[in-house]
């Protein structure tokens, strides 16, 4: 019995080979003078413009078979107990006809308190500067705004953003998010903005900035508050 499975084992890493062989490995990390996600501060200890956030991640593409997983993490501080967000996806990206489409999902883990954990289904198209992202969520909570005994699943994000160069390294960049919370949770729908653009320096550096903030600031106050952003990044 031992055999026939190393036999099938042997057999399957063999015809993987191939995949792997052609698999792509990119990484990268980044400094930012403020997290903010959907419009809100990731960090909630201090109320100031400029609170930086260390990140960086990868992504394992397979080949061309469209098929990929990735990682991506950053230092927080909005849970009691907990400095991390660490980001597990995956999924699949094709074409049709002239659309670039992604469908994957995503799970938002956070070690010291995992009352914040959240896991989405996303999908998102892309054609031309324009991409659609629709994100839904199936976990029992989204990221603990529900609390114990309600729930958050199904709470919903739509995104629309638009990317595009407008001169040699330098490229343009907007983005407005709506939340559609779940009716367990006792906060109000609101929408998010992001207007800025990033220069390519070269060599995999880019620096980027935006001002990104949401609306809501009654229910939400500080959290959600109109930011310049700025950020360098290092693709590896």
């Amino acid at each position: 019995m031992t055999h026939a499975i190393l036999k099938t084992l042997g057999v399957a890493l063999i015809a993987t080979l191939p995949v792997l062989a052609s698999a792509q490995l990119t990484a990268n990390v980044s400094l930012t003078t403020n997290y903010k996600f959907r419009g809100q501060d990731q960090d909630l200890s201090k109320n100031k413009a400029v609170k930086p956030a260390l990140q960086g991640g990868f992504d394992y593409a397979f080949g061309e078979t469209g098929w990929y997983v990735g990682n991506w993490n950053s230092s927080v501080d909005w849970l009691s107990g907990n400095s991390l967000e660490a980001d597990l996806y995956g999924g699949y990206k094709f074409k049709a006809g002239g659309v670039d489409l992604d469908v994957g999902a995503l799970t938002y883990i956070y070690p010291g308190n995992s009352n914040g954990n959240t896991t989405e289904l996303y999908g998102a198209a892309t054609f031309g500067p324009i991409t659609a992202k629709y994100s839904h969520t199936l976990s029992k909570d989204y990221f603990a705004y529900a609390g114990p005994g309600k729930s958050g699943r199904n709470t919903g994000y739509l995104n629309l953003a638009f990317a595009q160069e407008v001169a040699p390294s330098i490229t343009l960049k907007a983005s407005v998010g709506f939340t559609r919370f779940a009716s367990d949770i006792a906060a109000p729908n609101y929408m998010d903005y992001s207007l800025g653009g990033a220069y390519d320096f070269g060599s995999g550096l880019s620096l980027g900035a935006a001002v990104v903030g949401a609306t809501k600031k009654d229910f939400f106050g500080p959290a959600n508050k109109s930011r310049v952003i700025v950020s360098l990044t290092k693709t590896l």
